[in-house]
């Protein structure tokens, strides 16, 4: 299984499709514009049935152009490599870096098929996709593309492996707060990778990434420790760190939240205690006409002479 690796030698989860799924692609995709070319065609002979046989034949090549020819270019350019028989194969179309494609991209694929899947019924596109080591056609090396499986099995993550039994704690006192992100990421990265490294390269990223932690920290790598390991203590000292620091988060929202509901609660109890409000019974629950009944006239719970009743007993 080959994979995409760029000139920075980080290898990309991109994989190349193969000759059975790349055909499965192109046979889907010859049908649907097979089927819309003779839609069209049909269309055309109704709508002109007074033309010669010469503009018959005009109107008959650029329907051919248009649909077989322009559509595939016009379709990959918008959905940056990704045609109807493409996206049911999981497969899409890419710059040999990796990127999306643009126009001038799927020109170059679209004027090689006419000629290697077209006008030979495939045969050139099958003979060079056997011949090829990634799979690719004679209109991906003219135009630098290749086709790609962007529905791949779901592989384990990879951790970042651990350091030597006697790098542990080592790395205690060392100040990383200078040390940005992206530098975390390049390293992480490394340590997960570096054993499908050429080793040169290997031994060259890790002498990098190194001096980058030297510069950022101030501290030296200690003598005798090589730069890969020297990265991987760094890395586990920042994950102890990081562990710590999330289970003190955790703790003090845990306090938090202990105190919150524990005052909440005397709360409640003090709301009891004093009766709720004024004159109300205990349970809290406040009858109208306990509020202000001593106001009333003749001592007849508040209610006043021709007023009418409010539906309310007073309280024996």
């Amino acid at each position: 299984m080959s994979e995409l690796v760029t000139g920075d030698a980080v290898v990309l989860g991109l994989r190349p499709a193969r000759l059975p799924s790349r055909a499965l692609a192109v046979a889907i995709d010859l049908m649907v514009l097979m089927a819309a070319f003779v839609v069209v065609s049909i269309g055309l002979a109704v709508a002109s049935p007074s033309l010669d046989e010469a503009a018959s034949a005009a109107i008959g090549v650029a329907a051919f152009l248009l649909v077989l020819v322009g559509a595939p270019i016009a379709v990959e350019t918008l959905s940056h490599g990704r045609s109807l028989g493409k996206l049911a194969c999981g497969l899409r179309v890419v710059r040999d870096d990796g990127g999306p494609i643009r126009f001038r991209h799927a020109l170059v694929r679209g004027a090689m098929g006419v000629v290697e899947i077209l006008m030979v019924f495939g045969v050139i596109a099958c003979i060079a996709s056997l011949v090829s080591a990634r799979g690719r056609r004679l209109g991906d090396v003219f135009a630098g593309t290749l086709v790609v499986r962007e529905r791949v099995p779901a592989s384990r993550a990879t951790a970042v492996p651990p350091p030597p039994p006697w790098l542990v704690g080592r790395f205690a006192g060392l100040d990383l707060s200078a040390v940005p992100d992206g530098v975390w990421l390049e390293i992480r990265q490394y340590l997960t990778r570096m054993r499908q490294l050429d080793p040169g390269v290997e031994q060259f990223m890790a002498q990098r990434l190194a001096g980058e932690l030297v510069a950022r920290t101030g501290v030296p790598v200690p003598q005798g420790v090589p730069a890969p390991a020297y990265l991987a203590g760094v890395v586990h000292e920042r994950q102890t760190r990081e562990a710590r620091r999330l289970h003190a988060l955790a703790e003090r929202a845990r306090e938090r939240g202990q105190a919150q509901a524990q005052a909440q609660g005397q709360a409640r109890v003090e709301w009891a205690g004093a009766g709720g409000v004024s004159g109300a019974p205990a349970s809290g629950v406040v009858r109208i006409g306990e509020v202000g009944g001593a106001g009333g006239s003749g001592g007849s719970g508040g209610k006043r002479s021709g007023e009418a009743p409010t539906g309310f007993a007073p309280p024996a």
